[in-house]
């Protein structure tokens, strides 16, 4: 019985299942700290703890959905395509707000862990928290960070994103879909983009190549910014 519980399709089964379980209750309630990833997160932990499966077993088991990831990034790029007429003659203006969004995000960290008199080694954790898990683990080892906080703060903005997002951008009367897209995506990366999808196929493909944008730029800013304020 403990093989079929540490098997590869029992931990398939398992984060499946949980997030299915975490979607239907969020559709359901329209609770926001409902949201299906925190839903699925405290459904697997217990089942872990209760079965007494360690974190290594069920990353081993679970490696084909973190093999999916790289696809699933990959694939919004069909839908950068097919909404690519939207964007024609936006290309000055998204940079744009690519790079000041990137500068202030990055500033504003540094201003708020130095009036907070935070470590250093902290702040260069938190410094990229507006893009993807691997592009900030590699920007946060390289300015002396720790991933493994960098990785906590990344979910975490995602997640705070992709749920306060929308409303945000409601209440600034924010309607540009373009816009909205890039805002989401820009802010709160792959969580933030799920988002953007759920609200349109404009809002997801420009939130989706806000991803990519806002990797290329704070990895540029980041040691530039650094000399200056650090």
């Amino acid at each position: 019985m403990d093989t079929v519980f540490t098997s590869a399709p029992f931990m398939l089964f398992l984060v499946m299942a949980s997030y299915l379980i975490g979607s239907k209750l969020y559709r359901k309630t329209g609770i926001a700290l409902l949201h299906p990833l925190i839903v699925s997160i405290a459904i697997i932990i217990f089942v872990l703890k209760i079965l007494g499966i360690n974190y290594e077993t069920f990353r081993q088991g679970s490696e084909f959905i973190n093999f999916l990831l790289g696809p699933s990034v990959v694939a919004l790029g069909y839908t950068l395509y097919d909404q690519i007429e939207q964007i024609k003659g936006k290309v000055i203006s998204v940079l744009s707000a690519i790079t000041v969004g990137g500068i202030v995000g990055i500033v504003s960290v540094i201003l708020i862990c130095q009036g907070m008199g935070v470590e250093d080694r902290i702040t260069s954790s938190l410094q990229p928290k507006s893009v993807t898990i691997p592009i900030a683990i590699t920007l946060s080892e390289h300015s002396n960070g720790i991933p493994a906080l960098t990785a906590i703060i990344v979910f975490l903005c995602g997640l705070f994103g992709g749920i306060i997002g929308p409303f945000v951008l409601d209440k600034c009367h924010i309607r540009s879909k373009v816009a909205r897209g890039l805002a989401i995506g820009a802010a709160a990366h792959g969580l933030g983009t799920a988002r953007a999808i759920e609200l349109g196929a404009i809002e997801g493909a420009v939130s989706g190549l806000a991803i990519g944008l806002m990797g290329v730029a704070t990895s540029l800013l980041i040691p530039v910014i650094e000399q200056f304020l650090r």
